[in-house]
Order: structure tokens, then C-alpha cells, then sequence
């Protein structure tokens, strides 16, 4: 399967220089200690790696399509002592065939807009989550690219590409059984959207 569209692994620097404390906003989202977790499209970890020390000793499955990120992903996890962290090599399309339990949280970040069939995507994520459990959407705002900038430059993807929380949140209600649990402020270009199933 293809990546979603708009969807690709930025440095990690560049990740720093927008995300500066990810364990800090992956609190704000409702990221808890105990809560077994999976982030889907989880590149070389930068969020998955953080989210493993808040809910450790629960498990995060780091899931992407790209086995040379999840490799990344795993090296870094072995150089900090992270211990509570799997990889998932699969297609999101195919999220609950992939993971070994159903889980607390599962995180979308930077890829809701990217999605070619959202409704398939949010059937999946459900058939994830335990009943009770979260789906937390962080996705860019709906401002022109040349708006949201990181280091001087454009960043995120194309202004036709972008949804509003309202369009996210009407993507997800209309697709599976979740409510809105809340919406969070990320400046300067995100939002967060956390569903309760």
C-alpha cells in the first residue's frame, strides 16, 4: 500500500524546532501512565518514543509502512533504554489485523489531511481501541502553507490538503462510534482533536 498522501518523515531536528517538548504536548493530549497505546504513522519514534516513557510499563506500538524508520525507531529505543516499545510493520488500512490487543490510545499526528479513505481509517482505529479507550487526531490548522512556517521556511502540507477541527471532527463522527472528549490548542500551527469510543 501506498503512504497517505503529504505524509512524509521530516528530520529530527526539524521535529524539535516544531515540537520542542513532545512528551510535554503528548500530557496535554491525555497520554497517561498506564495506557497501552499505538501510533500510527510513527516514523522514527519522535512521538513514540516519549509516549513509552509516560505509560511505561503499558506497551506502545509504533506502527508505519517505512521498515527502515521502524528500524530507526527501534535503535533509538536501545540507545535511551526504552523498553516498552514494539514495532509494527503494516498498513494503518489494516490497523487491527496488526496489533497483538486492543489498546487505551491510538495516535494519528501530522496524517489525518493525508488519509484517502478517512472512513476506513476511523472503522479500523475503533476496532483498535478498547471500549472507553481514545483516538487523539493532531493535525496541522487549515491556514495557507506559506502561513505556517518552521524555520523561515513553508512547512506541512499543501493549503487544498489541510482540514479545520470542524472537518476532522465530522470526519471521525461520521465514520465510528466516538465522541469528542476535547479540543486542544497546539501553536502555533496544530490542533489536537481526542475522541473518546
Amino acid at each position: 500500500m501506498d503512504r497517505f498522501e503529504n505524509t512524509g518523515q521530516p528530520d529530527w531536528d526539524w521535529w524539535g524546532r516544531l515540537w520542542p517538548a513532545p512528551g510535554e504536548t503528548l500530557r496535554e493530549l491525555g497520554v497517561e501512565s498506564g495506557d497501552a497505546l499505538a501510533e500510527v504513522g510513527c516514523g522514527n519514534g519522535y512521538f513514540a518514543l516519549p509516549a513509552a516513557r509516560i505509560v511505561d510499563p503499558a506497551p506502545v506500538y509504533a506502527c508505519d509502512l517505512d521498515e527502515s524508520l521502524l528500524a530507526e525507531c527501534s535503535t533509538l529505543a536501545d540507545r535511551t533504554g526504552v523498553e516498552n516499545i514494539e514495532t509494527v510493520h503494516g498498513d494503518a488500512r489494516r490497523l487491527s489485523e496488526h496489533l497483538p490487543q486492543r489498546v487505551d490510545r491510538v495516535l494519528l499526528a501530522n496524517a489525518f489531511h493525508g488519509v484517502d479513505d478517512r472512513g476506513a481509517l476511523v472503522r479500523e482505529v475503533e476496532a483498535s481501541v478498547r471500549p472507553g479507550g481514545r483516538f487523539v487526531v493532531v493535525n496541522w490548522r487549515d491556514r495557507p502553507r506559506e502561513e505556517t512556517t518552521v524555520g523561515g521556511e513553508p512547512r506541512g502540507p499543501p493549503t487544498a490538503l489541510r482540514m479545520s477541527a470542524e472537518a476532522t471532527e465530522a470526519a471521525v463522527h461520521s465514520a465510528g462510534d466516538f465522541s469528542i472528549e476535547r479540543r486542544v490548542d497546539l501553536p502555533p500551527h496544530h490542533y489536537g482533536l481526542v475522541f473518546e469510543r
